[in-house]
């Protein structure tokens, strides 16, 4: 049937979107079982590969099972254990100053790195990618370069500092209790800081430029447009990658086995190292277990914590 006025022309378009929202409605509800299957594949692989092994060490925890043994109900004995274990209570002050030590030096020289890198005109994207490097490279081959650059016998940074005449002697680097806990936090600083860097940059990048060339025309200099528009503006972000590293920070394990296996006298022991030494090596797996999962509910305080603050800092009045 045709239509020649233009009333009949309208009813005709109008008809026609009806019918084709209708088709699109009866596509997208036939393709709902599409969309199950897609899903499928992620949903069994989080299935079997967190799921599973995260109850089946929440059943070692509690259990005294070992090596090559089912193990019994023994509930809260291993937790019990461990915390009253000299062992475990200098893990737990070392995770806490390792974390709050290496998060604290990310956010700073992070921080400065971003507004280095935006500054930067000439070959930026260069530049910027050879920033990443450290992130990019495989942790245990990265820090066993640190291993070589620290070891007592054939340390290259003794050998620059006594050839720049800075020191006299060999400084023990990683048998030194408080010298190998600022070796680790020094190798993850330098891994993760590119990690920060670029977040932050990114950060930067999306802050109007309106905003500062406003208030410089009010006569605000740098460091109060640092303060004032800068800081506040990078609050979600910073928010943001301070709680993807210190989830990464505290369960770190590479760093600290390859340089000190959690030595000198258990001094760099964090809670992945000390449940590998004790579930493995010592073959507790119950006890070991226990060790890890106590990552579990300080991982939680760490995330509500920090996901209250990002939305503190979102809600904008």
């Amino acid at each position: 049937m045709r239509f020649r006025t233009l009333d009949g022309e309208v009813a005709k378009v109008a008809a026609g979107d009806g019918v084709a929202s209708r088709s699109l409605a009866e596509r997208l509800g036939r393709d709902t079982p599409i969309a199950y299957t897609l899903i499928a594949p992620a949903f069994f692989l989080l299935l079997f590969l967190v799921a599973y092994p995260f109850v089946l060490s929440l059943w070692f925890s509690l259990s005294d099972a070992r090596v090559g043994e089912t193990g019994n109900w023994v509930g809260l004995d291993n937790f019990r254990r461990l915390l009253a274990s000299d062992i475990f209570r200098q893990t737990l002050q070392n995770s806490i100053v390792f974390t709050a030590a290496a998060l604290g030096a990310k956010t700073i020289f992070g921080m400065a790195l971003a507004l280095l890198l935006f500054r930067i005109g000439r070959f930026k994207r260069l530049i910027r990618g050879a920033v990443l490097l450290p992130f990019i490279v495989p942790t245990a081959l990265s820090t066993l370069v640190w291993w070589w650059m620290f070891e007592p016998l054939y340390s290259v940074v003794n050998w620059t500092l006594k050839a720049l005449h800075v020191v006299n002697r060999d400084i023990p680097w990683l048998p030194d209790p408080y010298l190998a806990m600022f070796t680790v936090v020094l190798v993850n600083t330098w891994r993760g800081l590119p990690f920060f860097a670029i977040t932050i940059l990114a950060g930067l990048v999306a802050i109007p430029k309106e905003m500062y060339e406003a208030a410089e025309s009010d006569g605000a200099g740098p460091a109060a447009r640092f303060w004032h528009i800068t800081l506040p503006l990078l609050k979600p972000v910073l928010a943001v990658v301070i709680l993807f590293s210190a989830i990464f920070t505290l369960a770190d394990f590479n760093i600290v086995y390859v340089l000190t296996k959690g030595g000198p006298i258990n001094m760099t022991h964090l809670f992945a190292t000390y449940s590998f030494q004790l579930g493995l090596q010592s073959g507790q797996i119950g006890q070991g277990a226990a060790v890890s999962l106590f990552l579990f509910p300080l991982l939680l305080m760490i995330v509500f914590t920090q996901l209250r603050l990002v939305r503190k800092a979102t809600t904008y009045e």
